[in-house]
Order: structure tokens, then sequence, then C-alpha cells
């Protein structure tokens, strides 16, 4: 359809425009504004708005940039996404942010937030200490002082007063676009052929740059172009993809994945858009609501702790399950500790639950995309033909 193929194409501009194009224009439209950077896999995004700044997902640059500067920050042993984001910055690249939210991911993005705050000292940085003690008495009062420190820091930096109208007219934005990012993947999990799943990555993924209100449009367009689509499905696997939760994968992978034969219906991609799972309260205190809702919220990741003594695994075997996904692919990016600690478990969780998978680590280059293509493709055949890999 013409309508959604220029969609994609400014999507696509979008998450390939290294320079920050979009903020830079942002900001010229909004002088007071900030434009404050933030890492996966989550940040209060609300909060940013609120003060009058637009919150930019920085998610490295994939293979596009060479890294020189960056290797001499980290040892060649860790994964990519440090290496690329401090090359972004030392580049200039990221020069239009006027600060950082680095969230407690894993030990080598708390050294980025250091090596950050060493290279620029003029810039704000907060390294966001998610709480992993998920009792409102513990971690609820911990975490809410975090966020009200960074609330009156942020309008500090703006020149406006914290406000709890404002922040909750941006807890009702947030709410609004993340429910129309889990109609997107219902939507795709139910027609898989009419959304596609690069395509789809790429409209979500223009959300790191995009103000909230011009993604939420975005994204309601695209889903009844997509909808509306006249196209036939294949006899392709449904699959949901796991690893990536925070250094993301090379666009070459997804396509990969697709052109194996796979339906990708459910993934970890970019979770920051998805947190929390259900919508921030819009009554009562705005901060309560969002150390609520973080304390609440279901999602299981490995950088967040299995609360309630659960076992780990229980909750993709339920989104494979709710997205009838035939099978789990495991694409690890190289180095990714917390997603390759993690993945015995949730195969453990899946061999009782007798679904099919299999996995493969990816680095950030096109050379390896054949063999990725050859396992993919023999392992959406097996469960074609027998219903099992």
């Amino acid at each position: 359809m013409q309508q959604l193929e220029p969609l994609i194409a400014r999507c696509r501009d979008l998450v390939e425009d290294l320079d920050l194009a979009n903020v830079k224009a942002w900001k010229a439209a909004h002088p007071r504004g900030i434009a404050i950077g933030y890492l996966p896999i989550y940040a209060p995004r609300e909060i940013v708005h609120a003060a009058g700044g637009l919150p930019v997902g920085v998610v490295g640059a994939g293979e596009e940039l060479e890294i020189v500067r960056g290797d001499a920050c980290f040892q060649s042993y860790i994964c990519h996404l440090p290496r690329s984001v401090i090359e972004l910055a030392l580049t200039g690249r990221l020069d239009v942010l006027e600060g950082m939210i680095f969230p407690s991911t894993c030990d080598v993005i708390r050294n980025l937030s250091g090596i950050w705050k060493l290279s620029f000292p003029g810039k704000w940085t907060h390294y966001l200490d998610l709480p992993q003690n998920f009792e409102p008495e513990m971690g609820g009062v911990f975490y809410r002082r975090i966020l009200h420190e960074m609330y009156a820091e942020l309008c500090a930096m703006t020149g406006l007063a914290p406000d709890t109208e404002c922040l909750r007219a941006s807890v009702r934005l947030f709410n609004e676009n993340r429910r129309l990012v889990g109609d997107l993947y219902a939507a795709r999990a139910a027609e898989p052929w009419k959304f596609g799943a690069k395509d789809s990555y790429l409209v979500l993924r223009a959300g790191l740059v995009l103000p909230v209100e011009e993604h939420t449009t975005v994204l309601r367009e695209y889903i009844q172009l997509c909808k509306a689509r006249d196209v036939r499905p294949l006899d392709n696997a449904r699959i949901a993809l796991r690893g990536a939760f925070c250094e993301q994968p090379p666009l070459a992978l997804i396509q990969t994945l697709e052109r194996a034969g796979c339906y990708v219906v459910e993934d970890d991609f970019l979770p920051m858009l998805r947190w929390p799972s259900a919508d921030v309260s819009e009554q009562g205190d705005p901060l309560d609501a969002l150390v609520t809702s973080w304390l609440a919220t279901p999602c299981e990741a490995a950088s967040r702790f299995v609360k309630d003594g659960s076992e780990k695994g229980c909750t993709l075997v339920d989104s494979t399950r709710e997205a009838k996904a035939e099978g789990v692919i495991f694409a690890t990016p190289s180095f990714c500790d917390p997603a390759l600690l993690d993945r015995p478990m949730l195969q453990a969780a899946l061999q009782r639950s007798g679904i099919a998978f299999t996995s493969f680590k990816y680095a950030e280059n096109t050379g390896q995309m054949q063999p990725i293509r050859e396992q993919a493709g023999t392992f959406a055949d097996s469960i074609k033909l027998w219903g099992e890999a």
C-alpha cells in the first residue's frame, strides 16, 4: 500500500540516523526543552516528559559505525552495546543530549555510567538503580525517592516546577502509547503475514526518538494500514524470539529469520516501550503510581529478580502460548552475560512445557547470517513437518 511504504521508510530513516536530526529539530522547536538519553531496558520516560524533556532511547549504532574510541574504554570480551554507545558519544553524535539515564541492567552498564561521568562531567548523568525488592515498604520507598529526585533535577534543568498534574498528563500519554504497542503485538500475533517482524520493529524503534504523541499517531496509522492489507499467509512456523532484551539485533537478523520461514509472533525487543505491562494508574499521586506499576508488573528479564519465589521461565511459557508460537528461538548477543546465564533456566522451563526451542548467538556483522538462516530454517521445517524440533 502506497501510504504504508513511506511510513516504514520514514521510520527506517529515524532508526538509521546516528546524528539524531529529529531530536535536534525537536529542540529547535522547543528552546527550553532538554533531550535526555536512556539505555535499555527501562527508564521512567514519563518523568522526563513531564519535566519538559524529550526521552531519547540510545541503543548503539549496530554495524553502522566502526568502533575505535569505544575499544579504548572497554575490554574486547564484553558486549557490543557499551562500546558502540561511547563511540557515538566521543564522536559527537550524542552532543544533542543534555543527560543520560543508565538503568541497572548489568555490571557493564554500571561501568558505562561511570565512564560517561568521567568523559562528560558537564552533563547530567543518573544511574537508575531499579529496586529488586518488590515490597512497597522497602523497594517502593527506595524507588519513590529516586523518582522524586530525578523529577526535581530534570525540572531544575528546564526551569519548570515539579507539577503533579503535568506528571499525570504524561502518564496518560505513555499509557496510551503502551496500549498501542500492545495492540501491535496482538495484531501481529494474529496475522503475522500482514505485519512482518522487521517492519514492525522499525515502527516500534522509531518511538525511541519521536515525541510520544507523534509515535502514538504513527503506531495507530501503521496498525490500521497493515490490517487493511490484502496479503496471503504462508505456511511458516510461528516463533517467539528471546535474548535481545538489551542490545538490539541487526535488521539483517530479523529479515534472515523471516526468510528462513519464521513468523516472529512474540519477542523481547525494546522492553522500554512495553514496561510496565499494565496501565500506570492515572489517579492519586503519579509518583506513587509509577512505583506501584514497577513493583507489580509481572515482566521477566535477565536483569530483573523473579519475585515471590516463582520459577524463572513461567512468563516466557505464558507469553509463548498466548501468542500461539510453535517454538522459541534464543538469539542472544555475544558476551551478554545476563541473557546467556538465564538461557538454561528458560530452556528448562520450555522443556517441561513441551515447547520446542533452538539457540544461537549473534554479533554486529552480516557475515554470520547464512548459517543463522540455515539453523532457523531447519528449526522451522522440523516444527512444520513433525510438530517439534
